[in-house]
């Protein structure tokens, strides 16, 4: 199953849209996909397992995902307990502020989930209550539309992001966010932890099987059942992404990003690249794309 690049209606006045209270089963569920574009997930009801960036989380009521842009993620429901979600999506400049004198940003959350590698955040009961009542008001001036609704949105959207940065502050050393009794074979999450932090190492089938100390047949069985992908085109996705990162940080030749990110020559980055973003290189870098 290939990587599938999620895109939304964009609006440069208003890059801002969401699911509300949706139920999901395998049968209807994205399969692996990514996006430039902030996803944040809160689980009301139901169960299931969340794969973010290279890591598998339980999703259960009271769950919040935090998912920066430029992330590979699946959701996996429980079939006899689908979980229900409200999902907002949004750029960084939908919600960005003046700094006003102090270190604030109502995306640090994400960072911080970004940099720690744990995007779950689990709330108690009180905490649950009042983001759940913010995303309320958010759908509320949705389906009412009043006049400088699309103001109300950001600045509910801008309240939810203050609270869960807080949540984060008082709760992120605590808790792992990691899958508590997880099935994952711990020679797969090595493997996993391997490729995302070697892009340019052999990650063939082969080689990553001699990593696993497990037949390549297994390795390929167990992966591709686990994250819903084959190895080739979980490896391609990771590369992409990482190019993403490094088309925007400096004045790098693409030649050079190509080649540190694992690809055997520039035509070929060209083609992946594109399949995935639907952008050439020159074109992602250029537009600035976060």
């Amino acid at each position: 199953m290939n990587p599938y690049r999620k895109t939304f209606a964009f609006n440069a006045e208003f890059p801002f849209e969401y699911v509300y209270r949706d139920a999901k089963s395998a049968q209807n569920e994205l399969p692996d996909h990514v996006h430039d574009w902030y996803e944040f997930v809160y689980v009301y009801t139901g169960r299931g397992t969340f794969f973010i960036d290279h890591s598998f989380y339980d999703a259960e009521p009271g769950d919040i995902f935090l998912i920066p842009g430029n992330t590979l993620h699946r959701s996996f429901p429980l079939e006899e307990d689908p979980k229900r979600a409200t999902a907002f999506y949004f750029s960084a400049s939908f919600v960005n502020a003046p700094a006003l004198g102090d270190s604030f940003s109502y995306l640090q959350p994400f960072e911080t989930a970004k940099r720690n590698q744990s995007f779950r955040l689990t709330l108690a009961k009180e905490k649950q209550e009042q983001i759940e009542a913010v995303i309320e008001e958010i759908h509320r001036e949705f389906c009412e539309a009043k006049t400088g609704y699309r103001q109300a949105v950001r600045l509910h959207m801008q309240q939810l992001l203050l609270l869960v940065g807080r949540y984060v502050e008082e709760a992120w050393g605590i808790q792992s966010g990691h899958r508590v009794g997880s099935p994952l074979p711990e020679w797969l999450e090595d493997v996993l932890a391997y490729a995302d932090a070697h892009p340019n190492a052999d990650l063939s089938l082969s080689a990553l099987a001699r990593h696993a100390a497990v037949t390549a047949a297994h390795f390929s069985r167990v992966f591709k059942r686990l994250t819903g992908m084959n190895v080739t085109d979980y490896v391609t996705a990771k590369r992409v992404m990482r190019a993403k990162e490094l088309l925007l940080q400096g004045d790098r030749s693409i030649a050079d990003i190509a080649e540190s990110c694992g690809f055997g020559s520039t035509t070929h980055f060209h083609r992946k690249f594109k399949a995935l973003t639907g952008l050439t290189p020159a074109q992602y870098k250029r537009n600035g794309h976060s």
